[in-house]
């Protein structure tokens, strides 16, 4: 039965102490949201935990909010919770320390130049990427880093499979122009 509810009915009966609608909510928008969160934090496990506390929060406030719109806001929940996430991790990426040489296989071809030179361009990619507006560079990062096809990004940002083409193409584009001046520059 709970199954063939919209998500509206559902927030209806969420408020109603029903916990089946919590249950039904939680198998219809999991997944999704965790795919979508992982994108911000980069790690999926701590993104699985981000989407459980937030069901946990809808359950918690149940009754003192008014939700108009489920989904928009879990995935904007979702968002904020990974962007605080971020911040109260912030851990330093660009340092030597980083590089963890028990578990490294240096080979001969592995020379601390080289260790530390590909060091420097991936931290100078990333920091390319995220001069990227925020639509383009979430969907770069969810079609290359997170290995979703177009379809699943779609679904997830819910937007048309031709929007996804479309800024997908745009952002590499722009990415491509923003690496060759980043080559230049360090050159």
């Amino acid at each position: 039965m709970y199954l063939q509810l919209t998500d509206e009915a559902l927030t209806d009966l969420l408020r109603k102490n029903d916990h089946l609608a919590l249950e039904t909510l939680f198998n219809r928008h999991y997944k999704p949201l965790c795919q979508f969160c992982a994108v911000y934090t980069r790690d999926y496990a701590a993104a699985e935990e981000i989407i459980a506390n937030l069901f946990i929060k809808l359950w918690d406030g149940r009754h003192g909010s008014l939700i108009l719109n489920i989904r928009s806001y879990l995935f904007v929940s979702a968002k904020n919770l990974a962007l605080n996430y971020n911040q109260k991790k912030k851990e330093p990426v660009d340092s030597i320390e980083d590089i963890n040489i028990c578990e490294s296989k240096f080979q001969d071809r592995d020379t601390p130049f080289r260790i530390l030179s590909s060091r420097e361009s991936y931290a100078g990619i990333l920091t390319v990427i995220d001069t990227l507006p925020p639509g383009q560079r979430q969907i770069l990062l969810m079609s290359h880093i997170d290995s979703l096809d177009n379809r699943q990004i779609s679904t997830i940002l819910g937007i048309s499979v031709r929007t996804v083409d479309t800024t997908l193409y745009k952002s590499i584009k722009k990415l491509r122009l923003l690496l060759k001046d980043f080559r230049r520059s360090a050159s």
